[in-house]
C-alpha cells in the first residue's frame, strides 16, 4: 500500500538519546529476565514473567507513540526498535518451544519471516525508505503478543484443569496460533511487496 511507503527526511536532527530509545534499550534488557523466568517454571516466576512481559509489550506501543508525538525519530530508533520486537517475540517462541509448550515448526516459520523482514527493511532503509507497518503488520504484532500472553498465564493456579473454563482456554491458544502464524506470513509478503514497488518508483524517479 503505497500509503504505507515514505523516504527518510534526514534534514531534521534528532538527539539519539531519548525518551522513545530509552524504552527500546530498556526492552531489549528485559528480554533475557523475562526468558529467565521463564525456565524457573514456578508458580511465582511465572507471574513475574507475565509482569515483566507486560511492561515489555507496553513499552514497545509506547515508544512508537512518544517518538511520532514529538518527532523523536532516529536511525537508532529506526534499526533498534523492530530488533527489539524481535527479541522478545523470538525469544519467547523459542522458549516455549524449547519447554514443549509451542510447536517447532510454528518457531521456525515465524523466525524465518521476522529475521528475513528485519534484513530487507535494513536494505530498504540504506536505500532511504521507510515502509511503514500496515494493518497486517499490525494484526500480527498484536496476535503475537497475545498468544505469549496467553501461554505464559498460569492458567492451573487459576482454573480446574478438568474444567470447561480451562477447555476454552486451551482451545483459545490454538486458535491464536494458527491465526498469529496466517497473519505472520502474509502480512511479511505484504511488505516485501510494498518495499519493492517504493524501490522501483524511486527508481524510475531517479532519486
Amino acid at each position: 500500500m503505497e500509503q504505507n511507503v515514505s523516504t527518510i527526511d534526514r534534514s531534521k536532527k534528532v538527539p539519539v538519546l531519548n525518551v522513545p530509545n530509552t524504552l527500546t534499550v530498556l526492552r531489549i534488557v528485559l528480554v533475557p529476565i523475562f526468558i529467565a523466568l521463564l525456565f524457573q517454571q514456578t508458580l511465582t516466576a511465572q507471574w513475574w514473567a507475565v509482569a515483566v512481559f507486560v511492561i515489555a509489550s507496553l513499552s514497545d506501543h509506547l515508544d512508537g507513540e512518544i517518538a511520532r508525538r514529538n518527532g523523536w525519530i532516529t536511525d537508532f530508533g529506526r534499526i533498534a526498535d523492530p530488533i527489539a520486537d524481535k527479541a522478545l517475540t523470538l525469544g519467547a517462541f523459542v522458549a516455549l518451544s524449547w519447554m514443549g509448550s509451542l510447536p517447532w515448526f510454528f518457531t521456525i516459520l515465524v523466525a524465518i519471516r521476522e529475521l528475513g523482514i528485519t534484513w530487507w527493511r535494513s536494505v530498504l532503509l540504506r536505500q532511504g525508505i521507510v515502509v511503514a507497518a500496515n494493518m497486517g503488520g499490525k494484526l500480527k504484532t498484536v496476535l503475537q503478543l497475545l498468544l505469549i500472553f496467553l501461554m505464559i498465564l498460569p492458567w492451573e493456579s487459576m482454573l480446574n484443569p478438568d474444567s470447561v473454563a480451562m477447555t476454552i482456554a486451551a482451545y483459545s491458544v490454538v486458535v491464536t496460533m494458527w491465526a498469529a502464524l496466517i497473519v505472520t506470513v502474509w502480512s511479511g509478503v505484504d511488505y516485501i511487496l510494498d518495499g519493492r514497488r517504493m524501490a522501483k518508483e524511486l527508481a524510475q524517479e531517479g532519486v
